[in-house]
């Protein structure tokens, strides 16, 4: 949808709402509904919010501890200034669009350098200014279950999943979702989402959709309109959807498996017809990036305490950081080898990535990597749960939070204000869980303590 286009249906009444939207830590859409006639107002300009969009955990709670905002500062403004190109309608919802905003300082105007699209966007041109143009992939995967999110809530989470058995590419269970499932898939092509498809996944009502390849804006962008899509769809539709990494321990959990290669001028620059495997010197380097700075980023790809139970021997989930050919048990899994198609997918992110931070922090890895042209180890043959590989990801978020923290190649790559920023956020998660008292402590210990 251009702006001419969205000049046009406000003249006809065919657009009457507007949602101006930024992207917050968590990967949610945070913003404005305004009335179609007032947004052309502000389109080539600003609007503003609160500066503590992007200080906030899931519950919107205000912890302190981080620089840029505060009640000592006053939580002040940030401004949205609309990004004209994301501009597309909501299908699902009558009369309505949406575009994305790019967050900037209240007073200098200058970009928020945390802001996770910022964050994305200038690795994006670190890779543009060494000749590269970065093309990314993602994957969502994700669980249904009867009632609406609030049905749910109400019910104390008892967690019924929309089908009961594993349904990986099964189409007679698949069927049965497809109320769901169709429109979702629709809705979001329509909205200019390059869907291709959808499948059952290896569990009881999970599923799995697909999006054709872009630059890798463009596909945090098509990720994150996905994943906000897909809960409206599936509440409008009498179900929720959730993109929690493991919601029992004995079900598999779910991935936001991350494809990525490098292109110049139009080409793939990771294929190479005379190396083994086809890949190219350039590939090696940064899928050896990748590999050596993997626990320094664990943080953005698995950003809460439930992501690392998704970690588990035999669940498809990775435990070792090692990369493998066509090998669904390694990190890092090489696909298409030998032909133009050649690529890395990152196994490591759970669906509760914020892919904006993910791909930023894999980027600036991999990119590190060509600038030290590191060496890549062979490729792993096996079962990577079975090796005594001491090379494992971090196994709970206080370990890859110290990573973070301690990364001088985050810190080069994103600076000290965004890692101390996002060490602050991980502090805040370990915090809130710690408080807490379980289930699982009040049924063992209650008698037997």
């Amino acid at each position: 949808m251009t702006f001419d286009d969205l000049k046009s249906q406000i003249e006809t009444g065919e657009i009457d709402t507007v949602l101006t939207c930024l992207v917050d830590m968590q990967g949610r859409l945070m913003g404005k509904r305004f009335h179609a006639e007032a947004f052309l107002e502000i389109a080539d300009s600003e609007t503003h919010c609160c500066n503590y969009l992007l200080a906030t955990d899931l519950e919107m709670a205000t912890p302190d501890g981080y620089a840029s905002t505060s009640w000592q500062g006053g939580y002040g403004d940030y401004v949205m200034k609309p990004d004209l190109s994301t501009l597309r309608p909501v299908p699902w919802l009558e009369g309505t669009a949406l575009v994305l905003c790019d967050v900037l300082d209240h007073h200098t105007h200058a970009p928020i350098p945390f802001s996770p699209r910022e964050l994305l966007k200038a690795q994006v041109t670190r890779a543009k200014s060494m000749g590269f143009d970065p093309i990314m992939a993602t994957e969502l995967e994700f669980f249904l279950f009867e009632g609406t999110h609030d049905q749910i809530a109400q019910n104390g989470f008892r967690l019924q999943p929309i089908s009961n058995y594993n349904e990986d590419y099964h189409i007679f269970q698949t069927t049965k979702e497809e109320p769901i499932m169709r429109p979702i898939r629709n809705h979001l092509r329509a909205m200019g989402i390059p869907v291709e498809g959808s499948k059952g996944e290896a569990e009881a009502g999970q599923e799995e959709l697909n999006i054709k390849y872009a630059d890798a804006l463009a596909t945090a962008d098509h990720h994150t309109l996905s994943k906000h899509g897909i809960k409206e769809i599936a509440h409008l539709n009498g179900a929720a959807a959730t993109f929690l990494p493991k919601w029992h321990r004995d079900r598999v959990g779910s991935a936001a498996h991350v494809h990525q290669s490098l292109w110049q001028e139009g080409a793939n620059a990771f294929f190479d017809p005379e190396r083994p495997l086809g890949k190219s010197d350039l590939m090696d380097h940064y899928m050896a990036g990748l590999i050596k700075y993997a626990p320094d980023y664990t943080y953005f790809m698995a950003p809460y305490v439930n992501s690392y139970k998704r970690f588990a021997k035999g669940t498809f989930a990775p435990t070792q950081i090692v990369w493998s050919v066509d090998n669904r048990t390694a990190a890092f899994r090489l696909c298409g080898d030998s032909t133009k198609a050649v690529r890395v997918e990152c196994r490591v992110p759970g669906s509760d990535m914020n892919p904006y931070l993910a791909c930023a922090a894999m980027l600036a890895a991999g990119l590190k990597g060509i600038e030290e042209k590191l060496s890549l180890q062979e490729p792993f043959k096996g079962d990577a749960y079975e090796t005594q590989n001491s090379n494992e990801i971090p196994n709970t978020l206080r370990d890859a939070k110290d990573a973070l923290s301690a990364s001088a190649m985050l810190r080069e790559a994103f600076g000290d204000e965004t890692v101390a920023h996002y060490t602050r956020a991980a502090e805040v998660e370990i915090e809130d869980f710690n408080r807490v008292v379980t289930d699982y402590e009040i049924a063992r210990g209650f008698e037997k303590a």
